[in-house]
């Protein structure tokens, strides 16, 4: 065979590979994020289908809401981040105006207003997930960094109001969570050394404060995490079950859809918040930490993007996205673990919603369309 037949031939099997990464490309995704977020979102339907109980019901319902936030993820990469920052504070402002009405008019479930019907059934918090730091990259865009104590102030009025706002709900695990948003974007833009050593000397008499205004469930939560056993049948039941869950796992698991933690339904909010315990319990330690590399890979990925980005509004934007997304990993697998007191938080892309997914895919999204735009911005 000749040496151009040869080439020929290799052209012609790498066509199909070529074709995708220029349609990749065409829809401003980026491949790499896009495998990790992928792969995460499938080995969390594999979970989340012996979570359920094998109800195909409930796990098609999952992949149409997966479906829906893809698209959602790529509608947010064809907008460019010159875009989305003309129009952030007007977002901002439309978020804060959508927490107002839950406060007022919202869906009372499980002893919270967390729930808005205006034809479609959603929790405003989670917009707050993007616009808090939005609003906080937006501001600091083309002003001095790092932020001096005035700009440090206006960012603390912008963090704090959706915040309390939340806090008002109740929803203290999401309320914070955006709050830590906001506070990376800080952060990253230069915050001195020595105000973070101040702020940490703050945490102290901050935690007694946030203790004094906290729900009676919520003080039970912190008091379980000291000595779950004390109420191993009460407050302190889901940890112990968990921690049994994760336990008996070992390092292979105990075979797909055979955990009895989950099936026999000793275990609680198996296929939301404590979805990674039935993911410990069934793949054991070696699924486990499958996951968690993943993970790192697409908050890595996130970095990358972020260091490339050519703006300060990017730049800002990016890492935190990307480090918050770590944030709700992180928060998620200790509160299951019993490291954290339980505050209701999913675990990204695997625990059962909607929601919360299409908020985190528009974020990633949002990572897709700084990484393509790089170049066509201005520096």
């Amino acid at each position: 065979m000749r040496l151009s037949d040869t080439h020929r031939l290799i052209s012609s099997k790498a066509a199909p590979y070529g074709d995708f990464v220029h349609v990749l490309r065409r829809l401003n995704i980026d491949g790499p994020l896009l495998g990790g977020v992928l792969l995460i979102s499938a080995l969390g339907l594999v979970v989340l289908f012996s979570a359920v109980g094998e109800d195909m019901r409930l796990w098609l319902s999952q992949v149409a809401r997966l479906g829906a936030a893809l698209a959602t993820m790529i509608v947010f990469a064809q907008l460019s981040p010159d875009f989305l920052r003309r129009w952030t504070p007007w977002g901002f402002l439309a978020g804060i105006v959508l927490l107002i009405l839950v406060l007022t008019m919202g869906e009372v479930s499980q002893g919270a207003k967390r729930w808005l019907d205006l034809g479609i059934r959603f929790q405003p918090s989670e917009i707050m997930k993007l616009a808090v730091p939005m609003m906080a990259a937006w501001y600091l865009h083309d002003r001095q960094i790092p932020p001096r104590a005035g700009a440090l102030l206006l960012l603390a009025v912008i963090i704090a109001v959706p915040t309390l706002l939340i806090a008002r709900q109740p929803d203290l695990g999401t309320a914070l969570l955006i709050a830590a948003s906001g506070l990376i974007v800080i952060i990253l833009a230069g915050l001195p050394i020595r105000l973070m050593v101040a702020l940490a000397a703050l945490a102290v008499p901050g935690a007694l404060l946030l203790w004094k205004f906290m729900e009676d469930y919520q003080k039970q939560r912190v008091l379980t995490l000291l000595d779950p056993n004390s109420d191993p049948l009460g407050a302190g039941y889901n940890i112990i079950q968990s921690k049994i869950a994760i336990g008996s796992g070992g390092l292979f698991g105990k075979g797909w859809t055979n955990g009895s933690q989950a099936y026999l339904q000793f275990l609680p909010e198996r296929d939301t918040d404590f979805i990674f315990a039935v993911m410990g319990e069934e793949l054991g330690l070696l699924g486990v930490l499958s996951l968690l590399s993943l993970y790192v890979f697409v908050v890595g990925r996130g970095l990358y993007i972020a260091v490339q980005a050519p703006d300060t509004y990017s730049r800002l934007l990016a890492g935190s996205i990307s480090l918050t997304f770590f944030v709700y990993v992180f928060v998620n697998t200790a509160m299951v673990t019993g490291l954290i007191p339980v505050v209701g938080i999913p675990l990204p892309l695997v625990s059962f919603g909607g929601t919360s997914m299409v908020t985190l895919l528009a974020g990633f999204g949002i990572l897709m369309s700084i990484q393509s735009h790089r170049k066509l911005l201005p520096h």
